[in-house]
């Protein structure tokens, strides 16, 4: 007896979905996002200070980075600046309708009271939204 691969009703919907292009689209994506992301890293080295048990915090489109290294230069994302010029800067982004996130980072063998000078620098322009940067342990 030959086997009869006609369905009996046509006009019924079929009950399975073939999920593996789906799968194969997820990995494709996981793998670009994963080759990408170390890529939008800043390019100053710095030695940031080391933090345990992290979570990860919200993904952030609109930032600004600012960043002082071990000898105390102040850099405005990748550019060198000085402290008056820093000032300058840090009133023309509070002038803005939407403020970016300000990403401090900052040496770990960098005195405290650098940070502080800065993130009062910013507290004096109404800035709010100051992320500090660290190492995950």
């Amino acid at each position: 007896m030959a086997r009869n691969f006609h369905r009996k009703d046509r006009l019924s919907a079929l009950t399975e979905i073939n999920v593996t292009p789906l799968i194969d689209l997820a990995f494709a994506l996981l793998i670009i996002f994963m080759i990408t992301t170390p890529l939008l890293e800043q390019t100053i080295a710095l030695n940031l200070p080391i933090e345990t048990g992290k979570e990860q915090a919200e993904d952030r489109d609109d930032f600004q980075s600012v960043s002082i290294d071990a000898a105390g230069r102040h850099f405005w994302g990748n550019q060198e600046v000085s402290l008056q010029r820093l000032g300058v800067l840090l009133d023309q982004l509070a002038q803005e309708p939407s403020v970016p996130v300000l990403s401090i980072r900052a040496d770990a063998k960098l005195p405290y009271q650098r940070i502080v000078t800065l993130i009062d620098m910013i507290k004096q322009r109404n800035l709010s939204k100051i992320s500090l940067d660290t190492k995950v342990d």
